[in-house]
């Protein structure tokens, strides 16, 4: 890993006004960074920030305050001729493989597409680079002449992947690349994007509500919740060690597929308010439907520091207890 990040992103705030005067605090305050070749896992229910993290840090949404910086070089408000050669070395991929396609345009042309955007579209090499990259993600030569409706969702969202690496970027942004999937197409997904990045050196901010995709896929978690992160460690300090309440209760919510194990974990059932991304409630976020819940909750905001191994905005962190 080298000693300069490829992404550091610096308290990154986006606001959106609702329309009626009042300030929807989608992300508020996100510090993170991503060395080369690693995988970063971005998880927390749907609502709390997730998708609009990941679209204000490839610059698809201005931020509204914060730093953004890429191989070192400050992105936050860089002009479109920046921002153009920045986008060379990243690339997202959506969370709905049909939607984020062209359905007018055949196979090959979307995945041409960024080397024609960014002037790298060559006849001798062109059709050469779509057969490779068709290669790469698993697809025949001959899908290039398709268009998207003549795939499965599965076959789509290679597609998508594809084009995402036309342009041999250093980080790939994955916005739940694999929400929309069944179960077994998930899987060859997550297989796939487990050989790209041991293939190519890849980074990976992974978003996702599915804890299993990115237990399998990721080097460490961070969990969002209500567009702040209230925990981050490695892969083993969030699924083994876990501090945070609201942690604790997302990993008890996952399916145990093994019949042995059935009955041994603990179910952590929320009640209270659901708090609002307009109003938040005061100090910590997530007080309002926590069992840890104390005055000092509602008068301090807890900060995202060193609690038990690894940080955790919470004032009384503590392991779990089966």
């Amino acid at each position: 890993m080298s000693a300069e990040p490829v992404l550091r992103v610096e308290q990154l705030v986006k606001h959106f006004p609702d329309g009626r005067g009042a300030t929807v605090r989608a992300v508020d305050g996100v510090s993170f960074t991503l060395g080369a070749g690693e995988s970063l896992g971005l998880v927390g229910e749907s609502g709390c920030g997730k998708s609009t993290l990941a679209r204000t840090v490839i610059r698809l949404l201005e931020p509204t305050s914060g730093r953004i910086l890429f191989r070192g070089a400050d992105i936050t408000h860089a002009a479109k001729r920046e921002l153009r050669a920045a986008r060379r070395g990243m690339s997202i991929v959506f969370q709905d493989p049909y939607a984020s396609l062209n359905p007018r345009m055949r196979a090959g042309e979307i995945i041409a597409q960024p080397l024609r955007i960014q002037g790298r579209y060559r006849r001798s090499g062109g059709r050469d680079r779509i057969a490779e990259l068709l290669h790469t993600v698993g697809l025949e030569p001959g899908h290039a002449n398709r268009f998207p409706h003549e795939f499965s969702t599965g076959q789509r969202q290679r597609i998508g992947i594809a084009r995402a690496l036309a342009l041999n970027p250093e980080l790939l942004i994955l916005d739940e690349p694999v929400s929309a999937l069944d179960v077994s197409i998930r899987a060859q997904i997550i297989t796939l994007l487990d050989r790209l990045r041991t293939e190519i050196g890849l980074a990976y901010l992974f978003i996702a509500h599915d804890l299993a995709a990115v237990h399998q896929t990721c080097d460490r978690v961070s969990v969002m919740h209500l567009g702040t992160i209230v925990e981050s460690g490695s892969r083993e300090d969030i699924y083994r060690r876990p501090t945070h309440p609201y942690t604790q209760a997302l990993l008890s919510s996952v399916p145990v597929t093994d019949p042995a194990l059935r009955g041994s974990r603990r179910r952590i059932r929320l009640t209270g308010e659901l708090p609002s991304a307009i109003d938040p409630p005061s100090g910590c976020r997530f007080r309002t439907r926590c069992w840890k819940a104390a005055p000092r909750c509602a008068e301090e905001t807890p900060e995202l520091v060193n609690r038990n191994g690894h940080p955790s905005a919470c004032f009384f962190a503590e392991f779990a207890t089966s």
